[in-house]
This record gives C-alpha cells, sequence and structure tokens, in this order.
C-alpha cells in the first residue's frame, strides 16, 4: 500500500471510530429515555446520521483484500436503520412497532459490532480469541433480545 493510500485508510478509520462512539453514545441515550418526546427525536436522528456515516465508512475500510463478513453485517446494520426509519416517516399501519424493533436491534447490533471489533483491534492473535468475541457477541444479542421483548410487552406490541 503506498503512502497516499495508507493516509487515506488511516482517516477513513479514525472517522469510522469516532461516527462509532458517537452512536454508541447517542443510541444507549436514546434507549433509557422517555420515548416520542423532542429529545428522544433529535438524538436518534444524530444516531441515525452516525449510523449512517460509520456503515458508509466500513465500506471504504479493507482488512481482508476486499468484501467481508465486517461489510455483510454493515448492510444488515443499514436494513435495521432503514427499516425502523421508513415507517417513521410513512406512519403506516404498526409504524410504531416496526420503528421500536428495528431501531432497537441496530443499537443491540452495534454493541455486537462493538466486541468484534475489540477482538480486531487489541487481539494480537484472533486465531485463537474469536470464540470470545462470539460469546460475548451472543450474550449482548441474548440480552438484547431479552430487554426488546420486555419492553414490546410494556408497549403492547405482543
Amino acid at each position: 500500500m503506498d503512502y497516499l493510500s495508507q493516509i487515506i485508510q488511516n482517516w477513513v478509520g479514525w472517522f469510522h471510530f469516532i461516527t462509532s462512539v458517537l452512536a454508541l453514545v447517542t443510541g444507549t441515550i436514546v434507549l433509557l429515555n422517555k420515548k416520542g418526546t423532542v429529545f428522544h427525536k433529535r438524538t436518534g436522528y444524530v444516531y441515525v446520521a452516525s449510523m449512517l456515516m460509520l456503515n458508509i465508512s466500513s465500506f471504504f475500510i479493507v482488512n481482508f483484500e476486499g468484501f467481508s463478513v465486517f461489510h455483510f453485517f454493515a448492510i444488515v446494520s443499514l436494513i435495521t436503520i432503514f427499516g425502523g426509519m421508513i415507517p417513521a416517516y410513512k406512519r403506516g399501519k404498526n409504524w410504531l412497532a416496526y420503528h421500536f424493533y428495528f431501531m432497537s436491534w441496530s443499537v443491540v447490533g452495534l454493541y455486537c459490532a462493538l466486541w468484534s471489533e475489540v477482538g480486531t483491534r487489541f487481539v494480537n492473535n484472533m486465531k485463537d480469541f474469536w470464540w470470545m468475541v462470539a460469546l460475548a457477541t451472543f450474550i449482548t444479542a441474548f440480552i438484547g433480545a431479552r430487554i426488546i421483548n420486555k419492553e414490546a410487552k410494556k408497549l403492547n406490541f405482543k
């Protein structure tokens, strides 16, 4: 990789990191605060914008010489964002349930991605550590599913 490519990859990596931290913070704030308020909407828009930038920037990060499983999950993440926002704009039948589920799973997916990021950035030998990342991701998804289902029952979505 030439010098200019390295600079661009470094810049994209930092941009990806900054937008991911912003998404983690705003996604958590949205989850922990009252829904439907002006604060919820404004913070949610920051979350959506940061997630869009985060996911788009991921396609400019090449760790494995091409399309990887991380790029696949970036597409899944984009689907959850659009799956949550389109019903909120259209306000059709059951829009609130769609918005709730897709956006909630978007945040859970972001936390799952955090474990993969930790594994790939901070562990030298991922061959021996992948199972810990997989376990942390599974536990995160399991806890997220429990919380989402509990909140859905409160909101009479189930």
